[in-house]
């Protein structure tokens, strides 16, 4: 491909991604596989440049564009290089025209820039979207961290999770024999914390009520593998990922697969059992831009509320489950305040018999009845944690 074919390229994968943000359809990722199989021709050089382009476009924006012409010349305008190659040649981006206008650059869309946490200053802002490591987590019921590190070319202690390692974002993993074996999965560190912000011990019964694939019901095993891990979820597809996974770990993890709306009735037998009830929330997944950028896109107001409405019902559905003097543990992977601090300070209004419990993790900062990990402080994604106690 030529360098302006692989701009025309970019501009075809974002007008997609455009679309696919507005419908709620597959990320960014998927569309860039989906893209190049039908595009043989295009070799893995082109491939990695063409992504590169667009993802730096999207990073640039914001606010949603109106097309992928106007966010890879908002991108041009930044580089005189790439300007040059809207040339109007054959394959490439038609010249620009004077009046044209590109999407202009922001960080964060304006609407949502009032809702943040107080903790995400606006120096900060830029972090959010900083391309992310790849973090793994070692697994503590087989290995050693520090086994595993030196096996691994570049891989780094992490600071704050006590089993994780950290390796260069462009990092493979799938044909380690550490991988095959189970002795590590990819996590990133502060999701990791969340499993520790559990504390974990063997004999407990935890449930991990929103487990999707249980990346953090493996993290809870592989501290405690004597403890009885149950991870439920309503999305058949993701809970499924989850037995190969715990076979490979080596992991003993039950999994419930409940209906949306039958919740209080599928999970009746647990009441008052659980020692510990995690309640990992779909979210915004506002902390996670530095992966998703698009995200920001995604969003709407609406969405939101239906998101807030939606983690109030699953902390009044766990709170239940939990014996007196268990833990509740809530968790969001975003940085905005009616799915965190707000979300939490709620939870206690309505249920008196709750208290705030130390979040006993490294890293974070005070952020309402819990705790804020955020990229710029924390070099994490970012997550809101809470833990109460049933009194």
């Amino acid at each position: 491909m030529t360098p302006s074919a692989r701009v025309q390229a970019a501009i075809e994968i974002l007008d997609e991604v455009i679309a696919s943000a507005r419908d709620d359809g597959p990320p960014a990722d998927t569309i860039i596989q989906r893209y190049f199989k039908t595009r043989r021709y295009a070799g893995s050089k082109d491939r990695r440049a063409v992504r590169e382009l667009a993802f730096r476009a999207i990073r640039r924006c914001g606010e949603r564009p109106d097309s992928g012409r106007t966010a890879m010349l908002g991108l041009a305008d930044d580089d005189a290089l790439l300007l040059d190659l809207f040339d109007g040649s054959p394959h490439g981006p038609v010249v620009r025209e004077p009046a044209e206008k590109p999407a202009a650059a922001s960080i964060i869309p304006q609407w949502i820039q009032p809702l943040l946490s107080e903790q995400v200053a606006t120096g900060e802002w830029p972090a959010l979207l900083e391309r992310a490591p790849l973090d793994l987590r070692v697994n503590a019921a087989k290995a050693a961290r520090d086994e595993i590190a030196s096996q691994i070319p570049d891989a780094k202690p992490t600071t704050l999770s006590p089993w994780g390692l950290r390796l260069p974002a462009d990092s493979k993993i799938d044909d380690l024999p550490a991988f095959a074996e189970g002795l590590i999965e990819i996590q990133d560190e502060g999701s990791q914390l969340i499993a520790l912000a559990c504390q974990p011990t063997n004999g407990m019964r935890i449930l991990d009520l929103c487990a999707g694939a249980g990346g953090k019901a493996l993290a809870l095993a592989a501290v405690s593998p004597d403890a009885e891990i149950i991870a439920s979820d309503t999305n058949r597809a993701r809970l499924a990922q989850l037995a190969p996974r715990s076979g490979r770990a080596g992991a003993a993890i039950a999994t419930r697969l409940i209906d949306g709306g039958r919740e209080a009735a599928q999970l009746a037998d647990l009441e008052g059992q659980c020692d510990v009830v995690l309640v990992d929330a779909p979210c915004s997944g506002s902390g996670t831009w530095r992966r998703n950028p698009e995200g920001r896109w995604r969003l709407t107001s609406d969405r939101l509320d239906r998101l807030a409405e939606l983690q109030k019902r699953l902390l009044d559905l766990a709170a239940p489950l939990v014996k007196p003097g268990g833990a509740l543990v809530y968790a969001t992977c975003s940085i905005i305040r009616a799915e965190g601090a707000d979300q939490a300070r709620n939870f206690l209004g309505r249920h008196s018999s709750w208290q705030v419990h130390d979040v006993s993790i490294n890293g974070g900062r005070a952020d309402g009845p819990g705790k804020l990990l955020t990229p710029g402080h924390d070099a994490t994604d970012g997550f809101f944690v809470a833990r109460f106690i049933r009194s």
